[in-house]
């Protein structure tokens, strides 16, 4: 039996997907079968159905269709296994770039932890001050911690339902930081008590707060993709602040702060780069130089230069902010590659391709410009984003496998 949601299903999931409005379809448009018409019905209410064109491995809808469970579609519970062999039958996995592997003399080992809960869409991970990685249960509306020592696993159920945790960051009183990225509003859940407090954004077109990190005073920096902002709040009062980006529906994403304390972002939506004077919040981009180009994630190097995930092209990129020059590397498994999770550590700089098949970890050396990469074990799919534990070693979130990991560079 169904449990009544308290949201609407269509508010909630339509934020998981990039537009904010789909057109509708009859079912006429949609391969024959059994369960045709709850297809059309379910998947058309709630997102753009198009998004099932991409399709998936069968073991890959399986995980989804636990994600759509988790989130209370409307399907009838006699009627999921009809659905399911309707959308495994229908839409394949649509053909992706065979993952290049490079060699090089860098050695690492992969260390993976099942999350838990089925269909938790496991988002943003968390290398957190301690030692543990953590996750954003996008999906599960939890909070997840794995301890690497032991592999103990708990996970935090959140306070409001459907809160969408996304973007992770830890403060040095060792609460972790998220975006509620379907409810607006940035949340605290302290470990020791489980308690969650919540800090609701001021405006309500502020509705999808993305990713988030703290500056060296303590302040939290924020991007809010689709309504097309980044805002700061300083934990001390509660205060919210929210400026709009000046490049219209260039979708803020991730966003990193530098040395000087500076909060930098890329912009999705567009192909462009910008940095946010953290006293004024005057915005200042950075166009990149192919317009084609979309930075999804970013990380900042030693020497202060922002690298960047382009993720239409298949490059990485690196910015000097003192001067604008941009330099672009194509990622070795090609320009359907996706680039996504990125960081900067021990030297270099470390991300992973979403796309190719399986997924892949790269390295890249600034120094001699040479690319070495890994398949990730078990296929990965999709790390989204990155952090890095105390010792250096990278941590990722594998969305469609439940999975996070550590890289240990040995």
């Amino acid at each position: 039996m169904m449990v009544s949601v308290k949201l609407p299903v269509l508010s909630i999931l339509v934020a998981l997907s990039a537009p904010l409005a789909h057109a509708q379809y009859t079912a006429k448009e949609w391969p024959e079968g059994p369960s045709k018409q709850r297809f059309v019905d379910t998947c058309n209410g709630c997102h753009d159905i198009n998004r099932v064109r991409g399709g998936y491995t069968p073991e890959g809808w399986l995980m989804v269709v636990r994600m759509m469970q988790n989130m209370q579609a409307p399907v009838p519970a006699a009627e999921w296994g009809g659905l399911t062999d309707y959308l495994m039958k229908n839409f394949p996995e649509r053909k992706r770039p065979a993952a290049i592997v490079v060699d090089g003399p860098v050695k690492v080992d992969f260390h993976m932890w099942d999350v838990p809960t089925l269909g938790a869409r496991p988002h943003d991970p968390l290398g957190a001050r301690d030692g543990s990685v953590w996750w954003a249960a996008q999906l599960a509306n939890k909070l997840g911690r794995v301890d690497p020592k032991t592999g103990a696993i708990r996970e935090y159920t959140l306070k409001s339902p459907f809160t969408g945790p996304h973007g992770l960051v830890d403060d040095k009183e060792g609460n972790i930081w998220f975006t509620g990225n379907l409810a607006g509003l940035i949340g605290k859940l302290d470990p020791k008590t489980g308690l969650v407090t919540e800090y609701r954004l001021p405006d309500p077109k502020a509705k999808d707060p993305h990713t988030l990190n703290f500056d060296q005073k303590g302040i939290l920096w924020f991007t809010v993709q689709q309504a097309n902002m980044v805002g700061r709040l300083d934990p001390a009062t509660g205060s919210i602040r929210l400026v709009t980006s000046p490049t219209p529906k260039s979708r803020p994403y991730g966003i990193q702060i530098n040395a000087e304390g500076v909060p930098v972002f890329v912009e999705f939506g567009t192909n462009k780069i910008a940095a946010i004077d953290p006293d004024t919040m005057a915005i200042k981009e950075y166009a990149l130089p192919d317009a084609r180009a979309r930075p999804r994630r970013l990380a900042i190097g030693s020497d202060g230069a922002v690298w960047y995930a382009d993720f239409a092209r298949g490059y990485l990129g690196r910015l000097d902010l003192a001067n604008g020059a941009v330099k672009e590397w194509p990622s070795p498994s090609g320009p359907q590659s996706e680039p996504y999770g990125m960081v900067f550590t021990k030297g270099a700089v470390w991300y992973s391709e979403s796309n190719a098949k399986p997924n892949t970890v790269v390295r890249f050396d600034p120094v001699s410009e040479k690319f070495q990469s890994w398949a990730i074990p078990g296929g990965g799919d999709i790390v989204r984003n990155m952090s890095v534990l105390p010792d250096g070693n990278p941590v990722m979130a594998d969305s469609l496998v439940n999975q996070v990991g550590i890289v240990e560079i040995k």
